[in-house]
């Protein structure tokens, strides 16, 4: 049998549709932070910068013919959406900076917009409704962030900033390492702002990330040199320590102040060091630990867990109301986050702090039964088998912090396997122009009277 000629690289190669525009009706918001639409063939686009119900010009940005769906903007709007607005921020469209999702919406549109991909995951990934979640369909702002078409609250207080080659300070633009240079973040608190990072040149640095406590005026800056780059003078505006990361090791390094910043929450302060994750929206930490505390109503006595516990947020809240009776025990795999969680409780007796991976550090503790647990994991979430091994605990309630609701749905369908339903859902709207939202879901035992 004669063999069939080898196709050419060229003809084997897929032909890339970047740029190739289609209009198109925009569909169902899809998570993401764009909505669905489909070519007259059929291929499935992901359009970014539209509105569910739209008709738009769609432009192409990744994909290729035969791809099981393409990346697209909307260049175009030809029938536009009530919640349409047109975008504050001037950096914000089509190429431009990829920082926010949803400046084009109206801020009560954003909400629902986020609620809706909620409930889509839930039903999708763990096949709960929302009433079977215990949740409304309510995506609550936070304090403050109520404001009319138009506004931008101004909540992030930690803003990462890129580099481009000629030393200017921007934002990456979506899906992309290229830098959108910038003047200012709408979106960047009022602390981080006034140091002024965009008007001045950063030449040799990758990146900036700029920290404005909440709570306290610690400021702080974190450089990122390029390869062989020699550190800047550092002169901002406002006074502010200076942090490097080290080009062999990858490790935050002081340079001068202090190596960490001191944030505010729950009525205790919390030592945040190099760079340690704290959460971005002024109010979220407060926010969160009411919504925890509320669903799990901590009694004196209770022996608790904190998983993925950070600099001990919630294994602060948890001793303050278990009182000296009962214990916690916190779990981070992060060095320095253990080290501030351990300082930031030293006062609770009854705190245990341990450093490593939940799934090898839980195991090893001998702990088979406890009263609560909280966990708030990265944004892959906890995984089956920590799941499997939470749910083996007994626990009276569990507190699922969550800040990708694809993960928490997977994981409550886990939970569900292991004997747990979800008692009560709250959904907070802590990332406003971003797809991001922030979840707090309560469960108990199934076999408990509902």
């Amino acid at each position: 049998m004669q063999a069939e000629p080898k196709k050419s690289q060229a003809e084997s190669r897929a032909v890339s549709l970047v740029g190739e525009e289609y209009e198109v009706e925009i569909g169902p918001v899809a998570h993401g932070g764009h909505c669905i639409a489909r070519t007259s063939e059929g291929q499935v686009l992901f359009v970014r910068h539209t509105l569910p119900g739209e008709r738009v010009v769609a432009r192409v940005t990744e994909g290729e013919e035969g791809a099981r769906f393409l990346r697209a903007d909307a260049v175009e709007i030809l029938d536009a959406s009530k919640d349409r607005v047109e975008a504050p921020c001037p950096f914000s469209g089509p190429g431009r900076c990829g920082g926010c999702d949803w400046q084009h919406a109206k801020p009560g549109a954003q909400r629902r917009l986020k609620g809706e991909v909620v409930a889509e995951q839930l039903e999708r990934l763990a096949g709960l409704t929302p009433e079977e979640a215990g949740w409304d369909g309510t995506v609550m702002p936070a304090e403050g962030d109520k404001l009319p078409a138009g506004q931008v609250p101004s909540w992030r207080t930690r803003v990462q900033y890129a580099v481009d080659a000629e030393g200017r300070a921007g934002l990456r633009r979506h899906r992309s390492h290229e830098v959108e240079p910038i003047d200012h973040c709408m979106i960047a608190a009022e602390g981080v702002s006034e140091l002024g990072i965009e008007a001045r040149e950063w030449p040799g640095m990758a990146s900036i990330e700029a920290i404005a406590a909440t709570g306290s005026q610690d400021r702080q800056v974190i450089l990122t040199p390029r390869p062989g780059a020699r550190l800047p003078i550092v002169e901002l505006d406002r006074p502010v320590s200076v942090m490097r990361v080290g080009e062999k090791d990858g490790g935050v390094h002081r340079v001068h102040g202090r190596p960490f910043v001191r944030e505010r929450a729950d009525d205790r302060t919390y030592r945040v060091g190099s760079g340690g994750f704290w959460q971005v929206h002024p109010q979220a930490a407060a926010t969160l630990v009411t919504a925890v505390m509320q669903g799990l109503l901590p009694r004196k006595g209770d022996m608790a867990l904190d998983l993925y516990c950070g600099v001990g947020l919630f294994a602060g809240a948890l001793a303050d109301r278990v009182g000296d009776q009962g214990a916690v025990l916190g779990i981070e795999s992060g060095k320095r986050a253990v080290e501030d969680a351990r300082h930031n409780l030293a006062g609770f007796d009854r705190v245990r702090i341990e450093q490593g991976k939940v799934e090898a550090v839980l195991p090893r503790t001998g702990i088979d039964e406890v009263d609560l647990i909280v966990l708030d994991p990265p944004r892959a979430g906890a995984g089956k088998k920590t799941v499997e091994h939470l749910a083996s605990l007994g626990a009276r309630r569990i507190a699922y912090v969550a800040c990708d609701p694809a993960a928490l749905a997977r994981d409550l369908g886990y939970f569900r396997g292991g004997g747990y339903r979800v008692r009560m859902l709250r959904v907070f709207d802590l990332f406003p122009m971003t797809h991001h939202v922030e979840c707090v879901a309560i469960l108990e035992p199934a076999d408990k009277g509902i």
